[in-house]
């Protein structure tokens, strides 16, 4: 299993470079399913492996002066400081339980998984749609400040250990106004930032399997650089769609998994 794991490691790396985002939302199944790695320990983990796999991916943007430096600044800063704020402050301070629902207890990692079920379900729903029913919410998308959602994205990156680029591009695109290659590239840089600051705020709550780390993470970064070159030989708007029916399929699977097979 655990070699399966790795293998799908690329995977990570690939879809990050192939689309910008859905990286993250296949690291913590991944590590949790086949690497045996509790949830709220996963979601550190996630945020090093996407992050450095994003930071590496970010160079090519920048080299090719796609990255819009102002729309970083906006958008990233407010979402690292909720990051930050999220893993050092907020997360530690959680109980294991919860909360009781009819004696079923909701722990932490249980209430983790759902949440990042749901963000799966919703991740798929954006990939799945036309690029043209997601222009008719331009204007409403487009009302709200760029900074606001920041903060959003950062606390409810910081919670499931996400980089936040499937939420990170239809914001740039929609409310910053980028074209989608300049949309791409920003939110890497920003996904990168978000990350691994996210990381660091976790560093002294919980120890670190480094030398595991470190390697899941080297297959990732292997895996961008197979992306950033399928980028440029794969249609982008079959790919997603594809690929959001597959992160959909794993996110019914996951809430089915923790509250009806519990196993």
């Amino acid at each position: 299993m655990e070699f399966i794991g790795f293998a799908l490691g690329v995977l990570i790396g690939i879809t990050l470079g192939l689309i910008g985002s859905g990286g993250s939302v296949l690291t913590i199944p991944i590590l949790v399913y086949l690497m045996h790695i509790s949830p709220s320990h996963a979601t550190t983990y996630s945020l090093f492996i996407v992050g450095s796999a994003a930071l590496v991916g970010s160079i090519k943007g920048i080299r090719a002066h796609l990255l819009d430096y102002k729309m970083a600044l906006y958008f990233g800063l407010p979402s690292i400081f909720s990051i930050f704020i999220m893993r050092k402050f907020v997360i530690p301070t959680l109980p294991a339980t919860l909360f009781t629902i009819y004696n079923y207890a909701i722990t932490k990692d249980l209430f983790i998984m759902l949440v990042f079920a749901v963000l799966m379900i919703i991740t798929a729903f954006s990939m799945i749609v036309s690029s043209k029913q997601l222009k008719n919410t331009r204007e409403e998308i487009g009302k709200n400040s760029i900074i606001i959602k920041g903060v959003f994205v950062g606390l409810l990156s910081g919670f499931v250990g996400v980089g936040g680029g499937f939420l990170i591009v239809p914001i740039l695109i929609f409310s910053g106004e980028l074209p989608m290659k300049k949309a791409v590239a920003t939110s890497l840089i920003i996904i990168a930032a978000n990350s691994l600051i996210g990381f660091a705020g976790s560093l002294n709550s919980e120890p670190i399997q480094w030398k595991f780390l470190l390697a899941f993470t080297t297959f990732a970064v292997a895996g961008i650089y197979a992306g950033i070159y399928l980028s440029n030989k794969i249609s982008n708007k079959k790919l997603k769609p594809a690929f959001g029916w597959f992160v959909l399929i794993t996110g019914i699977f996951i809430i089915i998994k923790e509250l009806l097979l519990n196993i």
